[in-house]
């Protein structure tokens, strides 16, 4: 009798009644921390993928997307970030854009998950390489906490967080965009990871609502990325005196990457009309 390999296929139920599936060739490491479930396996499609309780993260091949979109707009809009803070970002690839930016001289990566930058470093080495760079400062703690202690110290704070479940739940509130604020100096820039306008409009409403009422500029964009649910991903962004639409392009900082250009930059604030419709105070 011929043998015939097995399929293994992993699905990610986005929703209740949607999922994403793809083929993968072995799981990599699998383990719990205090906080969550932690899997690595790897995909024939995407190499290697990140997933914490059941939902993916990061893979090799789409992160640049996220990871460069979390990042560059607010650090391009800031005329000299010298102390940014990414909050989550365990896999360190929000660390490694802001790395680019030669004005930086701290930053600082306070994610609550010991683990995650463990199992980054060892399956992720081309997201977290940055990490071992002397301008970084690794704190395994609770995000919300340090923000709170640290008034008036950041340039730009990066939420670079998992879904709102779990510890992730207060990233997403409006206290925490209030004591963020309080973390920024006077000319500071926020930026939050804040889902899919397909599958979270209530929550991309809420946040747009919170953050509006916390800082005098306000913007919500958009970029593809494929694994996460629906492929359509926003990001809001709070700042205290720079607008992201008032830049000039010519004098934006130009890296090797390949989603984000500065080209790009005031187009992502063209917004799809139905994503639009989400920020419009209720009634209107």
């Amino acid at each position: 009798m011929e043998m015939r390999e097995m399929d293994l296929w992993y699905t990610e139920k986005q929703t209740k009644n949607h999922g994403i599936t793809t083929k993968i060739n072995k799981t990599l490491y699998h383990d719990k921390s205090e906080f969550q479930t932690l899997d690595v396996i790897e995909t024939a499609e995407f190499g290697n993928m990140l997933v914490l309780d059941g939902m993916v993260m990061t893979t090799d091949r789409d992160e640049f997307v996220y990871h460069e979109m979390i990042t560059h707009v607010a650090m391009n809009t800031h005329p000299n970030p010298k102390r940014v803070l990414v909050v989550g970002g365990g896999d360190g690839g929000a660390i490694r854009e802001i790395l680019r930016y030669p004005s930086v001289e701290q930053a600082v990566l306070a994610e609550i998950d010991g683990k995650v930058i463990e199992a980054s470093k060892q399956f992720f080495p081309k997201i977290a390489g940055g990490l071992d760079d002397p301008r970084v400062d690794i704190q395994v703690a609770d995000g919300i906490q340090h923000v709170r202690d640290n008034k008036g110290k950041y340039d730009v704070i990066l939420v670079d967080s998992t879904e709102p479940v779990g510890p992730a739940v207060g990233l997403f509130q409006k206290p925490f965009y209030e004591e963020i604020y309080e973390a920024l100096k006077e000319d500071g820039i926020m930026v939050a990871q804040t889902e899919s306008p397909w599958f979270n409009r209530d929550l991309i409403r809420q946040v747009f609502r919170d953050i509006s009422n916390t800082f005098p500029i306000t913007r919500l964009y958009t970029a593809s990325i494929p694994t996460y649910p629906s492929g359509l991903w926003s990001f809001t962004i709070g700042s205290k005196k720079y607008d992201p639409l008032a830049v000039d392009e010519a004098k934006l900082h130009r890296f090797d990457t390949r989603y984000y250009r500065p080209e790009l930059h005031k187009a992502l604030f063209s917004l799809p009309a139905f994503v639009l419709e989400l920020l419009q105070p209720e009634g209107e």
